[in-house]
């Protein structure tokens, strides 16, 4: 049985309508409230519900637009947060019955921006457990899934941010990013997920997976709502020391200038290698509807490539087993089996292992960064494949190749967004990936958006 999402008003139609009094903050609050009601019980997009809080910064919203004062395109507008950002008075979990009653005594700095645009907190959504993995097959909170297909999964980590926004029960989400957990859930649900560069999104506030390797991101059902999203929790935190104090572009101000001239690589052998055909020629598709609009097609080989998996593995799992090993040791029995495997996989790591794949995370940041003194962006599938099956014998198999083309970006720390490119014959999303050089997220938004007006404009089927 398939429950096709959408079509959902986006962010900016929203705000446009609260301006022009045409409906109000609280009841758009009340719609996406209400579709939480009628289909989360099914889905499992959310842990916390913040009905009450919700419809009170609704009302504030909507007097504080009636009285002149507009804090931007994110004032009035409902959003939610992936549960392991903290939200004042709310639990943050991070997916554990460890953290159920782990109640934030204040924000987290992406909540406290999103605030002060104006921005309507209508929950705290579903994630896979520490965010260690990417089903959100949560077993302490139920599983999330596809919106399209209920016997798939919708990726993860952030599975019920991505589930949340293809359902329209709200208009934007902040996820976090560590081996493709922002890209993943949004190629697998048909949604548009931002990963910045390392540094740029502050993850002071957010319970940590890898200090090396986490980022935080803007998810939406669009590009210019990511755009959007993405002005507003952007920006050098002094308090973060992962933080980089570097210029904010006009990340919408940049999104008409189109593609044309723009150089971008089609990266194989090796990521197009992992994928299936039918994602294969959908992004081919996509890079042809690129280049139709005047961008420059090359297909390039991307450097040691054979070096990616095991480094990033070894990066991810030392990390979490340093901030989990008391935990671990503690209350083994209050993990998930692939999250407690996963940790202990990553105790076994030495030191000099470590400091090695370190050093060669180093090298290869290097590597990555001279590639793109030739190149403007990179073209690649986001996933392999398309939502795999919950549940069966390749089922985990299945799951565990979906971070091999997302990954990479987050041990290199570039930037890359997910936007979807087509369905495959059974209906399901297909997500095209682009990457840029360092501190290039203006350019990967003006790509997608150019990439998503285009294929918008051709007739369906073509």
């Amino acid at each position: 049985m398939s429950l096709t999402p959408g079509p959902f008003p986006t962010t900016l139609d929203a705000g446009r309508m609260l301006r022009r009094r045409e409906i109000s903050s609280a009841e758009l609050t009340d719609a996406c409230l209400a579709l939480i009601a009628a289909r989360d019980a099914d889905l499992g997009a959310f842990i916390t519900v913040t009905a009450e809080e919700a419809r009170a910064a609704a009302a504030a919203a909507d007097r504080e637009l009636a009285s002149g004062e507009d804090r931007g395109p994110l004032h009035g507008i409902p959003v939610a947060l992936k549960d392991l950002f903290d939200q004042s008075g709310v639990a943050t979990t991070a997916g554990s019955v460890l953290f159920k009653h782990n109640i934030a005594a204040s924000d987290a700095a992406v909540t406290t921006r999103l605030r002060a645009a104006g921005a309507v907190f209508v929950g705290k959504t579903n994630l896979h457990e520490w965010a260690f993995g990417v089903t959100t097959d949560n077993p302490h909170f139920g599983p999330a899934r596809n919106p399209y297909a209920p016997d798939r999964i919708p990726g993860g980590s952030s599975g019920g941010s991505a589930v949340a926004l293809a359902t329209g029960m709200c208009f934007a989400s902040v996820g976090s990013d560590t081996g493709g957990s922002i890209r993943i859930p949004a190629s697998l649900c048909g949604i548009v997920g931002l990963k910045p560069t390392s540094g740029r999104v502050s993850l002071r506030g957010a319970v940590p997976l890898s200090w090396t390797l986490d980022h935080a991101g803007p998810m939406a059902r669009t590009v210019r709502d990511v755009a959007v999203t993405f002005a507003a929790i952007a920006g050098f935190d002094p308090r973060d020391p992962a933080s980089v104090d570097r210029p904010i572009d006009a990340y919408l101000g940049e999104l008409e200038r189109g593609v044309d001239g723009l150089r971008i690589g089609l990266a194989v052998p090796y990521f197009f290698e992992q994928a299936e055909p039918e994602v294969i020629a959908a992004v081919r598709a996509a890079a042809d509807a690129l280049a139709s609009v005047g961008a420059r097609l090359t297909e390039v080989t991307l450097p040691r490539t054979d070096e990616l998996r095991v480094t990033q593995r070894t990066i991810l799992g030392s990390d979490a087993a340093a901030f989990h090993r008391e935990r671990l040791a503690s209350r083994r029995d209050d993990f998930g089996r692939d999250v407690a495997a996963r940790i202990d996989a990553g105790l076994a790591v030495t030191g000099a292992e470590y400091a090695a794949a370190r050093r060669t995370r180093d090298e290869l940041i290097r590597s990555f960064d001279l590639m793109f003194d030739t190149l403007d962006l990179l073209a690649l599938p986001t996933t392999p494949t398309v939502a795999p099956l919950r549940e069966g014998a390749d089922a985990v198999a299945a799951a565990a190749r979906l971070t091999g083309l997302t990954s990479p970006f987050n041990l290199t720390g570039l930037p890359a967004i997910s936007i979807p490119c087509g369905r495959d014959a059974h209906g399901l999303p297909i997500g095209l990936q682009l990457v840029s050089r360092r501190w290039g997220e203006a350019l990967l938004l003006r790509a997608a958006n150019t990439y998503e007006r285009v294929s918008a404009a051709r007739p369906r089927g073509a």
